[in-house]
């Protein structure tokens, strides 16, 4: 993951939007009513054969029967389940109960388990978990998806008469797109009869138009959740003739198809919902919901240049939007519209570190980056214009903090501060040095990865970059790259510059031992080059600090770039250095940030150290009135949303910034400092570097600004 940022601004939490609606959905008001009267009034058993036994069993059946309308479900058994997971699994255990008495019997049945590339992960992992403890001894195979992301009927046809069972979609849960449900019906009429054929059906209801009994289909589950129902509901279809076998047995609930008293809370509700779809006007049309995309679409593009559409927009559902932006990781653009109050999702399984690449965008063919760094909007059929509207006015806030903070082309001006900062990928450091009197900087072992972004805030900055260094050989290629980025934004051409991008022509400092090296002056301070292996310059480290009287003296380093892990320069730099000089180290796998002398033997504190959990923090800060409250979040993302407790604004201090403000910290009177992100993970590692370095005056807020920030109300329409 890429971190970087500079700017410091105070801006007030927005209106929460919930745009991840294929994850999950607000309750319909109306199903809230329906399940508070089925728990208060009709709380009735409905296997029981009283009175009030029977009036359940009488709204079970009415929700029934509305269902079957709205699905057209036939003559087809409709099951209530807890949900689509519980529905696959009663589908797949269905069918390959059935295949193997086929094949006990000497019937064929095909060896294939067939199922889209694009499935959601419940799938597969079904049909693998079933065929295991059942025997069968089935092959999965993944059918093949085009560019769009619709199954390859001519792939489909050819395996088909293989196939036992096939597994499809409706509509992928991360692109929208809608699957062409009545072509592959009549691939697998045609040419496999013997196959059963199950659609997950989560993302069809109340957004495609659906007749089950009429399309071939043999089993089709659902999720309340999906569309406005509480969870804990689903529906499962089985059609008319297709084999049934009960995925739990007790009670003999659901005429003895699936055991267990009915979630009748969860069925009221999803009855009210699937009234409103019933009635007609409570979701809006797809031709609404299409004008509706488009509008977001638009703001997308105006607020962040290059993305990229990841699935056609005539071949996918109007609630979804799946895009990626050059330059940009998924985590970066979920923590950008957190802060600024719009819950979106990535288009794939995301950890604090790195984004895992998106399985449906890779089936589909897309480009290595666009599949790492998707992400999906999604809003419901009950979105109206002004929801729309307030989302595409916090698209527009988020496009201007990414402009205020130079990650994306900017016209504002230069506002950096100086300092050290410090960019990460995949465990390797990139340093920045940045003198904004001068505007000029120095950037020790660039990664190629960073480049665009690093170049394109030296322009938005103005800055002039005085050399582009490497610790070591390993290097060289990374500066070659970012040298042709920064183009005119360098100082001196390549060829002026040794193999370690030092300036052939540059001035000299005596260290406190008396050694004179070479040194770059960067604003006040000099960067000196400390060669490390007997004067061979593969393997260097640059020491930053005041110099006084031509002396930059031990006590006088703030930094060292040491090129190596934290502890492994420690014995070769010694001699020169204090026992306070930050050592900034070239890799970091452990997120130590960076180490000293001192505390180079310390042990990491526990990761609950020193925390505060939101309901204390006003008071902490009531009884500590000069505790400093800090912002550790990415610079565009306090830009996009800044937060604050007690009335106090909250001081901006990135991750990448933290080494920077270590020194003056360190030096300074132990005042608290209250660290704070958006769930607690960051602040809890800005603790933990402060401990280990002595400062034991930090504490971070449990849960950041999800739990115990500033809150507003949750816009839920969509």
């Amino acid at each position: 993951m890429h971190k970087f940022s500079f700017l410091y601004v105070k801006v007030p939490m927005s209106t929460e939007l919930y745009l991840d609606a294929n994850a999950t959905s607000a309750v319909l008001p109306a199903a809230i009513a329906a399940a508070d009267e089925a728990m208060r009034a009709n709380f009735g058993n409905p296997s029981s054969s009283h009175a009030t036994g029977l009036k359940a069993k009488a709204m079970l059946d009415a929700v029934r029967q509305r269902a079957r309308r709205i699905l057209g479900s036939g003559n087809g058994r409709l099951v209530f389940t807890s949900g689509a997971t519980e529905g696959i699994q009663t589908a797949v255990l269905s069918a390959l109960c059935a295949i193997r008495a086929r094949r006990a019997s000497g019937e064929a049945t095909g060896d294939l388990l067939l199922y889209g590339a694009t499935e959601h992960k419940a799938v597969p992992e079904s049909l693998a978990h079933w065929n295991r403890l059942l025997g069968t001894d089935l092959e999965l195979r993944a059918l093949a998806v085009d560019a769009s992301g619709q199954h390859q009927l001519d792939v489909l046809r050819e395996l088909a008469p293989r196939a036992a069972l096939v597994c499809t979609m409706a509509a992928n849960n991360e692109t929208g797109v809608v699957s062409e449900i009545e072509a592959i019906g009549a691939v697998l009429r045609q040419c496999a009869p013997q196959a059963y054929w199950m659609v997950d059906s989560v993302q069809a209801l109340g957004k495609l138009k659906i007749d089950l009994a009429a399309s071939g289909i043999d089993y089709a589950p659902f999720s309340g959740h999906k569309l406005y129902a509480p969870k804990g509901v689903g529906m499962l279809y089985v059609r008319e003739g297709a084999p049934y076998t009960p995925l739990m047995a007790g009670g003999g609930q659901e005429g003895g198809q699936r055991s267990g008293t009915e979630n009748m809370a969860g069925i009221a509700a999803l009855g009210a919902v699937l009234a409103a779809l019933e009635d007609g006007s409570t979701f809006r049309s797809d031709a609404q919901l299409s004008a509706f995309r488009e509008q977001v679409a638009a703001a997308l593009r105006s607020a962040l240049p290059g993305v990229v559409f990841n699935a056609p927009f005539d071949k996918s559902l109007p609630t979804t939007l799946n895009f990626s932006v050059p330059g940009f990781s998924s985590k970066e653009l979920l923590d950008l519209f957190d802060a600024a109050g719009a819950r979106v999702s990535a288009g794939s399984a995301c950890s604090s570190a790195k984004a895992a690449p998106s399985y449906v965008l890779e089936a589909m063919q897309l480009p290595d980056w666009a599949c790492s760094a998707a992400v999906r909007m999604s809003f419901g059929p009950m979105a109206d214009a002004a929801f729309i509207d307030a989302a595409c006015a916090c698209i527009a806030r988020c496009g201007e903090a990414l402009r205020a903070s130079c990650l994306i082309p900017s016209e504002l001006p230069p506002h950096s501060r100086d300092g050290v900062v410090q960019l990460g990928v995949d465990g390797a450091c990139t340093w920045l040095l940045l003198d904004s009197a001068s505007r000029s900087c120095v950037i020790i072992d660039p990664l190629a990865p960073l480049s665009n972004r690093i170049a394109a805030f030296v322009r938005c900055q103005d800055y002039r970059v005085r050399a582009v260094l490497a610790t070591g050989a390993e290097r060289a290629s990374d500066r070659a790259v970012l040298m042709a980025e920064l183009g005119s934004s360098l100082e001196r051409a390549a060829e002026s510059n040794d193999a370690l991008g030092w300036p052939l022509a540059c001035d000299a400092v005596s260290l406190g031992n008396g050694m004179l090296v070479n040194a770059i002056a960067l604003g006040g301070q000099m960067l000196a080059r400390l060669p490390q292996d007997a004067g061979v310059f593969t393997r260097v480290s640059y020491l930053l600090g005041d110099v006084s009287d031509g002396v930059l003296a031990a006590g006088a380093v703030r930094f060292a770039f040491t090129g190596r892990a934290c502890d492994d320069a420690v014995p070769a730099l010694t001699g020169q250095l204090n026992r306070d000089t930050l050592l900034c180290p070239g890799r970091d796998e452990q997120g130590l940030f960076c180490t000293t002398l001192r505390s180079a033997t310390n042990a990491a504190p526990a990761a609950g150290a020193n925390l505060l959990e939101p309901a204390a923090l006003d008071r902490f800060l009531l009884t500590h009135a000069d505790a400093l409250l800090i912002d550790v979040r990415e610079t565009y993302e306090h830009a996009a949303g800044g937060a604050c407790w007690q009335g106090r604004s909250a001081l901006s201090v990135p991750l990448s910034r933290l080494v920077g403000e270590l020194a003056g910290w360190l030096r300074a009177e132990q005042r608290p400092l209250v660290f704070f992100c958006r769930s607690g993970n960051r602040s809890a590692r800005a603790v933990q570097c402060l401990q280990r370095l002595g400062y034991q005056n930090a504490w971070h807020v449990a849960g950041g600004v999800a739990l115990g920030g500033a809150r507003a109300p949750v816009a839920m329409a969509a």
